[in-house]
């Protein structure tokens, strides 16, 4: 329950309990000399403080006044807690709620670049999960609207990016940004629904990776076909890795620690030389990756999408080049940082006499 619902449901008790003491003292002490109703009349006056008459020959029914009093004591502070309740309940309920909804919707609005995580089950759970750890941007959509939130409290300290809706359809997939995300997570139940999900969203965005889940090996070549970039069978991985934990073991044991690690976050991630780089003509040796992130170039993939695996420090890197490196997540958010600020910015001169000229840096 609400915790601003039970304090109201408390203070509602309290005056209730007031009204009752009030009522049935009332009753007692005229010995029939007042009905019922005069008898919660004159409490409710008295806990509201309102002042109207008082009961036919209260003065000369010892201790009436002294009831009333206590009434009016009591009845102050129970009241004001009861507002004050009301109010709290009201700012953080259906206030609060769409103040929240405002400012998530801005939030989402903002971010470009981000993951669409569409079905927040058993899988898209563990999709969530990791796109925390990493500090990837990213916005879930499922119908559970109970669910995100529980999910929002356990996961993300109630910070999480949500849409409330079915992601089949065109208009909540819009408003999750997917039109500005660079890739989309289909993680729902049923194979159909990630297929409608695969086709909605390559129309919405041609170039968006999108991974979607499969549980019908038949399903694979369709859901390529609708546009998904690539396809998970968590059927087939469950089963591999069965296989993988009897042959190398160790193996396992290091990646589940990596991927397990709460302290370090180890991860395995690719980072992309842009163009315009200061990195793109610089041998590996010669760049600040190891020395200012300390992070571990496992691979290199070249331009003809060859994999290098533990290239030579004279292995010269080009644009377009893509590093696959192990590391901290802290080292490699700095790498990122590093690679996007080696990006040389083209330079406006001052508008000449005739025109203007753009010219990039020497």
């Amino acid at each position: 329950m609400n915790p601003a619902v039970r304090r109201l449901l408390y203070a509602l008790g309290a005056l209730l309990t007031l009204v009752t003491i009030g009522t049935v003292g009332y009753a007692i002490l005229g010995h029939g000399r007042w009905t019922f109703g005069d008898c919660v009349y004159m409490t409710v006056i008295t806990l509201s403080t309102v002042g109207f008459a008082e009961l036919n020959d209260m003065a000369r029914v010892p201790g009436a006044r002294a009831l009333t009093v206590g009434l009016i004591v009591g009845g102050v502070g129970t009241l004001a807690y009861v507002q004050g309740n009301v109010t709290a309940l009201l700012v953080e309920g259906v206030i609060g709620q769409a103040f929240r909804r405002n400012r998530m919707r801005k939030a989402i609005d903002e971010l470009k670049g981000h993951i669409v995580v569409a079905g927040a089950g058993s899988t898209g759970r563990h999709a969530v999960e990791e796109l925390l750890v990493t500090r990837t941007p990213f916005v879930v959509i499922d119908r559970d609207h109970a669910h995100l939130e529980h999910i929002s409290e356990d996961l993300a300290d109630g910070k999480l990016l949500f849409v409330v809706g079915d992601a089949t359809e065109d208009h909540v997939l819009l408003a999750a940004g997917v039109g500005r995300a660079r890739g989309v997570v289909a993680a729902l139940t049923h194979d159909k629904d990630n297929l409608f999900v695969t086709l909605s969203a390559r129309s919405l965005n041609a170039g968006a990776r999108i991974v979607a889940k499969v549980t019908e090996v038949e399903t694979v070549p369709k859901m390529i076909k609708a546009g998904a970039t690539s396809v998970v069978n968590p059927t087939m991985i469950g089963g591999r890795r069965m296989a993988s934990e009897c042959i190398r073991p160790e193996v396992n044991e290091f990646l589940d620690q990596m991927l397990r690690d709460r302290d370090k976050n180890l991860r395995l991630e690719e980072i992309v030389i842009p163009p315009a780089s200061t990195l793109a003509g610089t041998a590996l040796k010669d760049t600040p990756i190891r020395r200012e992130t300390r992070v571990l170039v496992v691979a290199v993939r070249d331009l003809n999408r060859v994999f290098i695996y533990n290239p030579e420090p004279d292995l010269v890197l080009q644009e377009g080049t893509t590093l696959i490196v192990m590391g901290e997540t802290d080292s490699i958010v700095k790498l990122r940082q590093l690679v996007t600020d080696s990006v040389v910015r083209p330079t406006i001169e001052p508008a000449q006499p005739g025109g203007r000229s753009l010219r990039p840096p020497v």
